[in-house]
């Protein structure tokens, strides 16, 4: 089935913005940058979004998407019966992504969590949103290794989940800051093996 051409327009827009947005941040991009790079007329983009807050929502939910299919993906390529070590299977191919990749830009919810969540009610509702059905995944993933036997029992799953991703977003501004992968790696291994596993 070939996509219609308006449609394009659009998923052109959207792929531009994620690029975009991750390295230059919200501000540091324009409608015109966004059109120049989407290769669309400009009179495009508010065919399909009456401002640039309004983009800046529909790309973060776009993001999130990419992101659910790529956790997908890599859980389909896990095959530890210990949901604690297809989790962090799961992150280790995370974290392989972001060594292949050349520009360390790291988590666009982050980005915008620390850029604009103070100034765009719409924008922050979409990054809390994200947050939320992250959350409820990473911590079944938890509740299930607390079943299994690999897991600690004193904290909940959802505690957890709370502070990995603290951890992890943390990590990843270590990463933009220091141009390497290492605070990643050291975030997986502390929190798998320190905060995760049951203590001894």
């Amino acid at each position: 089935m070939t996509i219609r051409r308006t449609e394009d327009f659009r998923d052109k827009l959207l792929e531009a913005g994620v690029t975009l947005f991750a390295r230059k941040g919200y501000h540091g991009t324009g409608v015109q940058d966004i059109v120049g790079r989407a290769g669309v007329p400009k009179g495009s983009f508010y065919n399909y979004f009456d401002s640039k807050e309004v983009f800046a929502a529909a790309i973060l939910r776009h993001y999130a998407a990419q992101e659910a299919a790529d956790w997908s993906r890599y859980a389909q390529l896990t095959d530890a019966a210990d949901p604690l070590q297809a989790l962090r299977a799961i992150y280790g191919r995370i974290v392989l992504d972001y060594e292949a990749c050349d520009d360390r830009c790291g988590c666009l919810l982050g980005n915008f969590a620390g850029e604009i969540a103070q100034s765009s009610a719409l924008c922050r509702e979409a990054v809390r949103t994200t947050i939320a059905d992250w959350r409820l995944g990473f911590a079944d993933y938890l509740r299930r290794g607390q079943d299994y036997g690999s897991v600690r029992r004193d904290l909940t799953p959802e505690a957890m989940a709370d502070l990995f991703w603290s951890a992890w977003e943390g990590s990843l501004l270590r990463m933009k800051l220091d141009d390497s992968v290492a605070p990643l790696h050291a975030c997986v291994e502390a929190m798998f093996d320190l905060l995760f596993a049951i203590p001894t």
